[in-house]
């Protein structure tokens, strides 16, 4: 409590803070276009192009611990959990938790995320990306249950400009980085990053390309945008390290215990803008194609299984908006197909009891088709009340159905057709069928501006996601038939915004309830049908101290508790009111930058964790910890810039995800003092 009342206790100091003029900031990820943040009803943060390369993040962790409520703990090389307003969640659907966006567009299909998706987007490169805490509205639908990140890449129009940078730094790090943009003739601007990481563990490296490529035409009053993005990663993977406080021993956070892991992956996805008006409406129609291919060694899991996957799909985004004096109307039409397949296999016999080698069989365990159909009708209004009050109402219908194919023998067997020991393969396959889907998701919601510069908002909403492929075909023993449904959320949002020339502050308190989760026990095991709560206070704060000195805060204390009563199969306990696992009630950041007489631009970055339990019992605990980050960037001239960048400047010992599972504590234990140097380029 001590570092809340820190942060706090500077808040009011930003009160006082002159409340001249301002300029309304603008949000894209709301309404699909651009809207006023101010008319936004609920917590909405945006990171710009300015931000994004100040931050200069090799991880998007690094980046994304400037956003309150907001916390990625790094896996190896360049995976990934997310938390968004939940704690960390782990298995099938932890990914469903949370929507990505890539200039408006879902990086993958709903029932086929994968928890790790947000490698495959260029965030490098990115203009700008806005987080949406809490579900959705009426525009986005499975998936944007805790939040949304949306992903903004540059447009084509624009001033020609060109940029480019070589950074180096610890562990073999190097990463190259190009920008471009040309706007005579036809539009068009391209960007790319390659980068090379040895690891700071044995046998951890990664080599990661990613890209796009953004052209415009105006034929006649219409506008016409195409986009390619495109990602390949080939990783080195290290696992867990094993033992209480295993993070803070140099003689074990530096071991890979799993050298012979690994994870490649390849991503493409082509997308079309298409902007005109008719008669009274304002149309958007947005066709896609996407590709993704993913193998990775399950290192976690006796056994250690090879999972293949992929799918390609297609869809379009449609919506129609229509405005008058008082009343802002949209309409629209989301269609999405896919074709989905996954592969596990095991190479040899599990190490361990007799218990594991006979229940988890070398040979396949699964090998399954998805043909999914995802379809959506949805309405959003926003009516202007009088002059400063906007109320905003909205409704998405979403019917999902997937269409399963197993290529193996039915049941929890050997892929030979027989039978384990021990009561069965761990491993259970449904024979061939469909599953349908249907969610309704309102919302509504209600600004008031107090004065110019401030406004007050209350949101009422409801945030679903049908059951991830995984959770439904790669069961376990005792399955036959999935007995889930489509998880879903209500939550309920008080906040307060408000700007001045020197001062911006964003405080929202949130109480969020959950249905009909999958959560996994400490022996690997899925739970269904739970239950859980979700309540805390967000805020976001930045000062200008002086002409050249700016400090900018965030911070969250919130609870995460399970609503429900269980014991799960192998002896868990799951009890109403407890913390969830890996759910740290608070968290925050600090930065205090220095930007000089256009030459030197410094910052101070203080990252805040607090202590969390391992498990659904809350008997074994992380406690926390305090990293600090310093950029110092020196402008050799006009076009040329010198950066430095020392991560964990303390040389702190801690754990970028802590766990206990199987009997033991496990981590992966986080980076120690890292030094990087940038030579960067910039012409306009």
């Amino acid at each position: 409590m001590m570092k809340i009342a820190t942060l706090v206790a500077l808040l009011p100091c930003i009160a006082w803070a002159d409340d001249s003029d301002t300029i309304d900031e603008i949000v894209v990820t709301s309404t699909r276009t651009s809207s006023s943040l101010a008319s936004h009803p609920g917590n909405i943060d945006v990171l710009d192009r300015t931000e994004i390369e100040a931050a200069n993040h090799a991880h998007i962790h690094e980046l994304l611990t400037r956003v309150a409520g907001v916390w990625v703990t790094r896996g190896s090389g360049q995976e990934s959990l997310p938390s968004i307003r939940s704690p960390v969640l782990t298995g099938a659907g932890s990914c469903g938790a949370f929507l990505t966006l890539e200039d408006g567009i879902p990086s993958r299909p709903s029932g086929f995320c994968n928890v790790n998706q947000l490698f495959e987007l260029p965030t490098e490169l990115a203009e700008r990306i806005e987080v949406i805490r809490g579900p959705g509205n009426a525009l986005y639908g499975s998936n944007a249950l805790h939040g949304t990140i949306s992903v903004l890449l540059p447009e084509a129009a624009g001033a020609n400009a060109a940029q480019g940078s070589l950074e180096v730094g610890s562990d073999d790090f190097i990463s190259v980085e190009g920008f471009a943009r040309n706007a005579d003739g036809t539009p068009v601007v391209v960007g790319g990053t390659a980068t090379h990481d040895g690891g700071f563990r044995s046998d951890s490296g990664f080599r990661q390309l990613k890209g796009f490529a953004k052209a415009s035409w105006t034929p006649g009053e219409d506008t016409v945008t195409a986009t390619l993005s495109i990602s390949d990663l080939d990783q080195e993977t290290a696992g867990f390290i094993v033992g209480q406080d295993a993070y803070a021993d140099p003689a074990l956070n530096r071991q890979n215990l799993n050298p012979e892991a690994f994870r490649k992956a390849d991503s493409q996805r082509l997308g079309l803008r298409w902007s005109f008006e008719r008669g009274d409406y304002d149309v958007d129609i947005r066709p896609y194609v996407r590709r993704s291919r993913m193998d990775f060694l399950q290192h976690f899991l006796p056994g250690k299984p090879l999972e293949e996957n992929g799918h390609v799909s297609l869809g379009v985004l449609t919506s129609a908006r229509k405005e008058t004096d008082r009343l802002t109307t949209i309409v629209g039409l989301d269609l999405d197909l896919a074709d989905v397949y996954l592969r596990q296999t095991q190479d040899g016999p599990a190490e361990g009891s007799d218990f594991l080698r006979e229940t988890r069989p070398e040979g396949q365990h699964y090998d399954y088709d998805v043909t999914a159909v995802d379809v959506a009708l949805y309405t959003q209004l926003e009516y202007r009340l009088s002059e400063r009050t906007i109320i905003s109402a909205g409704l998405r219908a979403e019917h999902a159905r997937y269409d399963y194919r197993n290529n193996l023998a039915t049941g929890n067997l050997r892929d030979d057709g027989t039978a384990c020991g021990f009561g069965g393969c761990l491993y259970s396959r449904p024979a061939d069928r469909e599953d349908h889907f249907t969610d309704l998701a309102p919302k509504l919601g209600v600004v008031f501006r107090l004065t110019d510069d401030t406004s007050v908002y209350v949101n009422a909403a409801r945030g679903f996601r049908a059951p991830q492929m995984t959770e439904l075909y790669r069961l376990q023993s005792g399955q036959l038939v999935s007995d889930i449904d489509s998880e879903t959320i209500d939550s309920l949002e008080l906040g307060w915004r408000g700007t001045g020339v020197n001062w911006r502050l964003d405080t929202a308190a949130f109480a969020m309830r959950k249905r009909d989760s999958v959560y996994r026990d400490a022996n690997g095991f899925n739970v269904s049908g739970a239950r859980s709560r979700h309540a805390g206070l967000e805020f976001a704060a930045q000062l200008r101290l002086h002409e050249h000195w700016t400090i900018t805060l965030n911070g969250t204390y919130a609870r995460h508790t399970y609503d429900f009563d269980v014991v799960a199969a192998r002896g868990e306990a799951f009890v109403s009111g407890r913390d969830v696992d890996t759910a740290p009630r608070w968290q925050g950041s600090a930065e205090l930058r220095y930007a000089g007489d256009g030459r030197v631009d410094a910052s101070l970055q203080w990252v805040s964790l607090g202590r969390y339990y391992l498990d659904a019992e809350n008997l074994f605990d992380y406690p926390g910890h305090d990293l600090a980050n310093l950029r110092v960037a020196y402008a050799l001239s006009q076009s040329w810039t010198l950066v430095a960048r020392v991560n964990n400047l303390a040389d702190v010992s801690y754990a970028d995800r802590a766990d206990y599972a199987f009997g033991n504590y496990r981590y992966f234990p986080g980076r120690g003092r890292q030094t990087f140097l940038q030579l960067r380029y910039s012409r306009d």
